[in-house]
Formats: C-alpha cells, structure tokens, sequence
C-alpha cells in the first residue's frame, strides 16, 4: 500500500515534517495549523504529476534548499494526474527532434525504473496500432519510421496474421507492435513522487488557490520590502494565506496559462479544454482484449481518435471522444463555468479551430451521446464487440493550448514573464499527452532550466 502524508491548509498551516507520525495515507489529508509568515527558497504551483516530480527532484539536487507545493485542491493529482487512460507511451506519435519525442522516450525508461525502484504495479501489456484501410498504410509505415527516428525501442510490423498471434478479437491489414508500452495508476505513480518529496523535507499544502505573485519591491510598505531581501516574492491564496519565497515555478496544468499571466506573460498559448468521455467493457467481455489498440492517426482531424485501453485493475476502456468542455473542471455534460466558457468563446484560437473542424466536432458530441454510434468507430478494429457490451465510464478533461490560429500547440512550452517578477518565476506553459510518461524526464528539465534561470 502506496502512504503519503499532505498538508490541508485552510487558514493555516504547518511543515509537513512536522506530522510524519500521523501516518495519512493516499490521498487523505488533515486540517492542521499554520505558522504565519512561511519562508521558502523555492515554491512549485501545482500538485499534478509534473508539479510533483519536479519538486521530488528540484528537492533531490538542492537538499539544503527550502521547498514546498502549493495545490488548489484537496487532495493531489486530482485533475489530468488523476484523470486519464493509465498508458505508459513511448514516443511513436511525436516530430522527431520535439521536446515531446525526447522526453517520453527517455521517460518510459524512466518510469519503469522508478516503478521498480518503488514497487508500484504495472503491466507491460503493448500496444498495436492496426491500419483497417488501404489509405492508412502509407501513414502507418510514415508512422514506423518517426517512432525509429525517435529511438523508440524494438518496435516491428506484423500482417494480417500477427496482428491475430497478439490481439486474437482484432481485425486488421497491417499493425504496428509497439511490445515496450505499458499501463500503470498514474495517480499513485505522482503520489509516489510526493512521498519522496515529503521524505525529502518539503512540505506540501493543499487548499491554497493561488491568486497573485508580488515581489516585495512591488509593495508600498517597508516591512515587506524589508523581507524582500531575501524572500522577495509573496504568494497570495484565495483564503488570504501568503508564502514568501525567493522563486516560483508553476505547473498549473488547466490553468496554466492564468498563472503565467499574473507575473506579466502573454496569455497565449491559451489553454482550452477538452473532454474525453469512455466507454467500459462489461467484465464478461473484457477478454475481448489484451492489450492496448490505438488507431492510425488521421491527418485531417486534430485528434487521435478511440482506442482500447485496458487498465490495472482488469477493466477496458473505450474511447474517448473528444469534445469542448463548459469548464475547465468540467468533467460532465451539464457542468458549466461560465467564466471558462465566455473566456473559451472568446478566443480567436478556439473560433477559428471550431470553424475549421465543425463536422468533426459535431461528430465528437454525437458519439459522446449515442454509444451506438461510438461502438461503431470500435467496431472498425474489433467486430464483435456490440453495445450491449459497453457502459458509460469515467470522462477526463484535457488542457489543450492553443495559438490564436486556431493550431494545437504540441510540444511544451516553458515560459518566465516580465519585470522583477518575471525573472523570479518559471512557467510550464504546456505539458499535454504524455506528459505523465514524461513527467520525470520533464522535471529534469525543469531542474535544469531553474538552476540556470535562478542560479540555484
């Protein structure tokens, strides 16, 4: 069993040293008691997989350094982290010469290894990725080739009948075995991270919704600039906490680009998002498949498209579809902010994306609401499955970031900001699929980038 200690602060809170006898577990917190006035040298926003892991090793390199992480939620990993299909990727579908590229082909290594190192479950069950039509040959050879150029590991392609020797239910022309990707709990895989940094001597507070940054120049009262002098920057939370600290890195995941543009930065990219809504086998159909089967992306349309994807604890998910979401956190039809929606609909980038795919989006939205229909998209790679076979299962929201264009971003972006302020804090912008996979890849990057950017 996976424990982990976190903070809950509410008005208050204390260092989370200071209750490692507590013994909480998972994702459970308690309500303590803050000390006013807290002081660290660094301060990560975010406490999703990639805000996680870059406090582990932020905290790994600069052990007499001072750190904590600061989550909006309750609890961690509650969003992307806690939300998504569970695939270990690794590194197929990305440019070749991309941060994506890199960073997950190292992360894949990377994530093995911790899980090993950790005794966190996994399952290295594959992945095909099966062309069902004449027109997807030619893409899914394009598609070999990026994945060698991106030193993807051992990857073949198999006809007809190897498509059948692995994934027995699955019809096919031609496929790509890619035998080197996995599935895992993702969500336990960040906690895990945020054990290590606990272990480590950082202190995590959940409960704090940052609302602004200031650097104590910034301010007209001499008390804070006195402070300044070695914790110039406060972090102002919605309840009315402050942390003072000498640097920021934010990784705000679906409001990452609101963060940035507190200290001075260009909202764009801005984030829009998506959701993605599966379907679940029945149990006694879950023989069905065996490993993950993803189709031959199709170059016209901006998405992958549905997929099999089974999971740890033996389900199958199907899909998912993906449709614009009415709030940043809006996991369901009906759930609706609409701050997030008018600021969505507001922007140049989401009208000119809707404009240019409006078929595909319409689509999108029937297949979320007639399973018939999606089943049919699934049926294209395994016949006999039928919908009476599927139930509605768990929806997941993506940040997308887009430029005004109306063009995904696809590759992470790292950004700072302006003024005082903005040479005291690093933005990861966009951290998109597989941000996870890479997640320990991209906090070594993130280290690197605040070592040189702070002179840490």
């Amino acid at each position: 069993m996976l424990k982990t200690s976190f903070l809950l602060s509410k008005r208050n809170a204390v260092s989370l040293s200071r209750v490692l006898a507590t013994g909480i577990s998972g994702r459970n917190v308690r309500h303590l008691t803050l000390q006013p006035s807290e002081h660290y040298d660094v301060a990560i926003v975010g406490g999703g997989i990639v805000g996680l892991a870059t406090a582990r090793e932020l905290i790994l390199r600069h052990p007499k350094l001072t750190f904590c992480v600061l989550e909006k939620e309750k609890e961690l990993s509650m969003h992307q982290s806690g939300h998504n299909s569970g695939v270990i990727h690794c590194g197929i579908y990305y440019t070749p010469g991309s941060l994506k590229a890199k960073l997950c082909v190292q992360g894949l290594d990377l994530t093995y290894q911790y899980c090993d190192e950790h005794n966190i479950p996994y399952k290295k069950c594959g992945k095909l990725i099966v062309a069902v039509e004449d027109k997807e040959i030619p893409l899914l050879n394009n598609l070999y080739e990026r994945g060698k150029k991106n030193g993807v590991k051992d990857l073949t392609m198999v006809d007809k009948r190897g498509i059948k020797e692995i994934e027995p239910h699955c019809e096919g022309m031609f496929a790509i075995v890619s035998p080197n990707t996995g599935i895992v709990d993702w969500a336990q895989v960040a906690l895990a991270y945020g054990d290590d940094f606990r272990k480590g001597g950082g202190d995590i507070f959940t409960g704090y919704e940052v609302t602004d940054f200031k650097c104590a120049s910034e301010s007209g009262k001499s008390q804070e600039k006195e402070a300044g002098l070695t914790h110039p920057v406060t972090v102002f939370s919605n309840n009315k906490q402050t942390i003072k600290c000498r640097y920021v890195i934010t990784c705000g995941g679906l409001y990452s680009d609101r963060l940035a543009e507190k200290s001075g930065c260009n909202r764009e990219p801005r984030i829009v998002p998506f959701r993605g809504d599966y379907l679940v086998l029945k149990p006694e159909k879950c023989h069905l498949v065996k490993g993950n089967i993803y189709p031959v992306p199709d170059p016209n349309f901006p998405f992958l498209g549905v997929h099999f994807t089974p999971r740890m604890d033996g389900s199958v998910w199907l899909g998912p579809n993906a449709v614009l979401a009415f709030a940043r956190e809006g996991y369901n039809l009906l759930d609706i902010n609409l701050r997030d929606l008018a600021d969505a609909l507001a922007f140049r980038g989401l009208r000119q994306l809707m404009f240019k795919y409006f078929s595909f989006g319409v689509g999108e939205y029937y297949r979320g609401l007639n399973h018939a229909a999606q089943v049919k998209q699934l049926q294209k790679y395994i016949p006999s499955v039928t919908a009476d076979d599927v139930v509605s299962g768990p929806s997941g929201v993506r940040a997308q970031a887009l430029d005004r264009d109306g063009n995904l971003v696809d590759d992470f972006v790292f950004d700072g900001g302006v003024g005082e302020i903005g040479s005291r804090v690093l933005h990861v912008r966009n951290a998109p699929s597989p941000a996870a996979t890479s997640s320990l890849a991209i906090a070594r990057m993130v280290a690197d980038k605040a070592a040189e950017r702070f002179t840490l």
